[in-house]
């Protein structure tokens, strides 16, 4: 008997790897989301799917899910780990400088849209308790399926990108307030009641997160190191998960969301050498177990709802969208976000999340919300999770539109003057492009300036700089500055792609022209010796010579002997850079082309 009670969870797991390794692969081919195969798949192979008819048809017992629970528990780890790996590509750096975002677009979305969802319910009939829990579950978006969307185009760094990641962020951690909301709303209590509540739970998530913290910094590095040290990949493996699910846990016990103990654990391998390894050693499990989670979300999805009430069903996915959509782009405008940005951010983030499963879940276990309404809402909320690769393809084809239907400053569509010889050209107008051209012009040598952001060029202009729009990469651009006339190349940009490119164009055209270039480090500075680079000035030593020199002045050593010792110390470095580069140690000669010409 035991063997055959079994048998199920047996079944249902096979269901499920069989989604995994055969359906998903072939949504892949069709160019669609993984994510799209498995809440399909979910939808087809659950219990209000095929699996209704496994009385009937005993043969789809082995090809549907027989009971939910086998594999609920283990596709709540998905979410988990989906947390996690955000949390690895953050930096608490990365976070602050995001934190308007997150705090400021991020809350105030999710406010707006569940007080707003909220109104329309109880317009619809809805009761007060149902309808604040519909508001605040439909005001969720998708992480998972909207970061894959951004991830698989390469936009995650963005401005739409990190917007939309900003305000799922915060959804996120908003899943913590609404789930305890739908506690204190089953026990019913009152309004004393409910602020002692939320102030127990506040403090009780302070301490998680902060002893999540605490022995983090106290114990993940030393701990991954001793792991490390063994080089065994198993131990490594395990040393992960365990991190992982213990930071859950912890969180979990405390009230709070476990995937947000998750998130916290990661920022803190964030911090550290394994980063990368962590990476890569979790991306199988991460990939299987949010997979088991949107599984498991389709299966709540009831096709008799569609064909019981079509129109609405629509209705009711196109009006959800749209509020969002219009609440998300209002928001994004008033923190000044461009309007292409917004526009995708409000598109993207217009249709439901996976979060709703959850906490509606719970809210008809708690006899809150009627199980038909939440049959209802799950099926508008998977109706719009579908549309997000769409509405993603839609919204950059409208951004785009936008991008070339706006008027160009006419202060970008400035030419350089032809006719200037023997001038020097800077690529890039930030902060180290600027000082170089201020020094040039103190030393009244002419010159001219690029740079691609667009923004920045207008300003200068304003200003009376001589600064151009364009690509110094392109060869028609850079031969516009004047190249074949002028004395030397100065680039200033930290983009180490950008740089070679740059250098490569210009030497493949000016074979005599001095090239000075900015450069990363040591390493990068050697590379840029052997494609053809007259100079390069290194970040990290220039940063040290600078150093030592403040420190020697500021300890009493005479001026003119330190500057000299300076001096012969970056002659050295340069030297051995050279010489690795294969130069031998003799700098490249300096053309007639780069004598300096006095402005009268």
């Amino acid at each position: 008997m035991a063997t055959i009670g079994n048998l199920d969870a047996y079944s249902d797991a096979l269901v499920v790897l069989g989604t995994a390794g055969i359906v998903v692969p072939l949504v892949r081919r069709f160019g669609l989301s993984p994510v799209l195969g498995y809440l399909g798949a979910g939808a087809i192979l659950g219990p209000l799917g095929l699996g209704t008819f496994k009385d009937q048809l005993p043969f789809l017992y082995w090809m549907t899910v027989v009971d939910a629970r086998h594999v609920s528990g283990f596709a709540e780890l998905g979410v988990v780990f989906l947390l996690f790996l955000i949390g690895l590509e953050l930096s608490y750096q990365r976070l602050l400088t995001m934190r308007r975002l997150v705090f400021g677009v991020g809350f105030l979305q999710v406010t707006l849209c569940a007080l707003v969802i909220a109104g329309v319910v109880g317009w619809a009939g809805g009761t007060g308790p149902s309808a604040v829990i519909i508001g605040a579950c439909l005001a969720l978006s998708s992480t998972a399926i909207v970061i894959e969307v951004l991830s698989n185009q390469r936009r995650l760094s963005t401005t739409a990108g990190r917007t939309s990641f900003a305000i799922l962020l915060a959804q996120d951690i908003a899943v913590v307030p609404i789930l305890l909301l739908v506690s204190i709303l089953d026990k019913g209590a009152s309004g004393s009641t409910l602020l002692q509540g939320v102030l127990l739970a506040f403090a009780q998530a302070c301490f998680a997160l902060g002893a999540i913290i605490l022995v983090g910094r106290l114990l993940l590095r030393p701990l991954f190191r001793l792991v490390a040290s063994d080089d065994n990949s198993e131990l490594f493996v395990a040393a992960t998960l365990f991190v992982i699910v213990a930071a859950a846990v912890v969180a979990g016990l405390a009230g709070v969301s476990m995937a947000l103990g998750a998130f916290v654990a990661g920022l803190l391998l964030a911090e550290t050498e394994f980063r990368k390894a962590i990476e890569t050693t979790i991306d199988p499990f991460k990939g299987l177990l949010l997979g088991l989670f949107f599984f498991t979300v389709g299966m709540n999805i009831d096709f008799r709802e569609l064909a019981r009430e079509p129109l609405w069903l629509l209705g009711a996915a196109i009006g959800l969208i749209g509020v969002k959509a219009a609440i998300t782009f209002a928001l994004a405008r008033a923190f000044r976000i461009p309007r292409p940005a917004a526009l995708e951010t409000s598109l993207l983030l217009g249709p439901g999340g996976e979060f709703a499963f959850v906490v509606l879940g719970v809210a008809v276990t708690a006899a809150l919300v009627p199980q038909a309404t939440a049959s209802f809402v799950l099926v508008v909320t998977s109706l719009t999770m579908v549309m997000i690769p769409s509405l993603g393809n839609l919204a950059r084809r409208l951004a785009r539109g936008i991008e070339q239907a706006r008027p160009v400053d006419a202060l970008l569509l400035a030419t350089p003057l032809p006719d200037v010889k023997g001038r020097a050209i800077v690529v890039g107008h930030g902060r180290v492009g600027q000082v170089v051209c201020e020094l040039l012009s103190a030393h009244h040598f002419p010159y001219i300036a690029t740079d691609r952001d667009p923004a920045a060029v207008a300003q200068q202009r304003r200003k009376g700089r001589e600064v151009y729009y364009g690509n110094a990469a392109d060869p028609a651009f850079i031969n516009s500055c004047g190249l074949m006339e002028a004395s030397a190349v100065i680039v200033t940009i930290h983009d180490r792609p950008g740089i070679d490119e740059i250098v490569r164009v210009v030497r493949e055209r000016r074979p005599d022209i001095l090239i000075v270039s900015r450069a990363r480090d040591a390493a990068h500075a050697r590379h840029l010796y052997e494609i053809g680079v007259t100079d390069a000035v290194p970040e990290t030593i220039e940063a040290s010579l600078q150093l030592s020199e403040a420190v020697l002045v500021g300890l009493g050593v005479p001026t003119g002997p330190v500057i000299a010792s300076i001096h012969d110390k970056r002659d050295e470095f340069r030297h051995e850079l050279q010489e690795a580069a294969g130069k031998h140690g003799t700098r490249a000669i300096r053309p007639k082309s780069a004598t300096r010409t006095q402005a009268d």
